[in-house]
């Protein structure tokens, strides 16, 4: 977002009506309720999620495909941004979380330059801390994109966030409270494309608060991860990125090193190896449909189609 969410990439925020409800979560943080913050017996696996719905399902296609291998798990999902959750990783009140490559990376160090998939990769695996690790990560990406209406798009002749540069001024960009401090939200925004908005308002992770602002011309861009569905239905355009403002955003599990195991390490690639971006927007649309299937069941009927249930 997902996502800085910091990443975030995307975190995902299209996921429309579920983004705070079923991934919302209200009252306490489920980091300080139950075990009180305390790690988990080395047989267990805590598996968090960060609180918009993309990421909630995989934290439940983790789960689920590592129970399914006779693995201890318990959940904690929808804990809230990265800056929520990133410190229960460090404690070991969480174990694993489903993250994104470049957000994460630049959460880690404000100064990584890395764009490309694999040189994301290779810098996050060096920048994270000793007692966390990544497994493999998956081809399926999700990023942050600045997002207009059409009828702006056309105003301004604009397809990607270079063409809308001049007209920044004149225009009210909505977004999560987060993305106007993180590296590749305002600032980056003004730094790469010297791209400066009028006015800033704080709502959702790409969410109904999000998009009902941007339907309603409360705001005029918006950030909303590129595997929201809600961009194609509502007839959104995702501008593009030539400058490479948002890294690479591949999913990729995120975990405590000491529970990394030979068998945890199998279940997650092999999830990894599944997942594709296509597979994320069908995982999105389908949460956000007409029945608005809870989490758990969305990832369990994807971990029964791929084999891995």
């Amino acid at each position: 977002m997902r996502r800085s969410l910091i990443i975030r990439t995307t975190a995902v925020a299209a996921t429309a009506a579920l983004a705070l409800t079923a991934c919302g979560g209200g009252g306490g943080s489920p980091l300080s309720s139950g075990s009180g913050g305390s790690a988990a017996p080395s047989s267990t696996i805590i598996v968090g999620s960060a609180n918009f719905t993309e990421n909630s399902i995989l934290a439940e296609i983790y789960a689920q495909a590592l129970q399914a291998k006779g693995i201890t798990v318990e959940k904690k999902l929808s804990i809230g941004s990265r800056e929520a959750y990133y410190p229960g990783l460090q404690d070991g009140s969480i174990d694993l979380i489903p993250e994104y490559t470049g957000v994460l990376l630049q959460y880690i160090d404000k100064t990584a330059k890395e764009t490309s998939a694999d040189d994301v990769y290779a810098a996050l695996q060096k920048a994270l801390p000793a007692n966390l690790t990544v497994t493999d990560k998956s081809a399926a990406e999700d990023k942050d994109a600045v997002v207009v209406t059409k009828e702006t798009a056309t105003k301004y002749n604009a397809t990607s966030i270079a063409d809308l540069a001049p007209n920044c001024g004149q225009l009210t960009f909505g977004g999560p409270p987060e993305f106007q401090t993180r590296p590749d939200g305002i600032p980056g925004l003004k730094n790469t494309y010297n791209c400066t908005f009028k006015d800033y308002k704080s709502l959702d992770a790409g969410g109904p608060l999000t998009i009902a602002a941007l339907k309603n011309g409360d705001i005029q861009a918006a950030d909303i991860f590129t595997t929201d569905p809600s961009i194609t239905q509502d007839g959104f355009v995702a501008l593009a990125d030539p400058k490479n403002n948002f890294a690479a955003q591949n999913v990729v599990p995120l975990i405590n090193k000491a529970k990394a195991t030979p068998a945890v390490t199998a279940v997650l690639n092999a999830v990894s190896a599944k997942l594709t971006t296509d597979e994320l927007i069908n995982l999105n649309a389908t949460a956000a449909g007409p029945t608005k299937p809870a989490v758990d069941v969305v990832a369990k009927d994807w971990l029964t189609k791929n084999g891995l249930i």
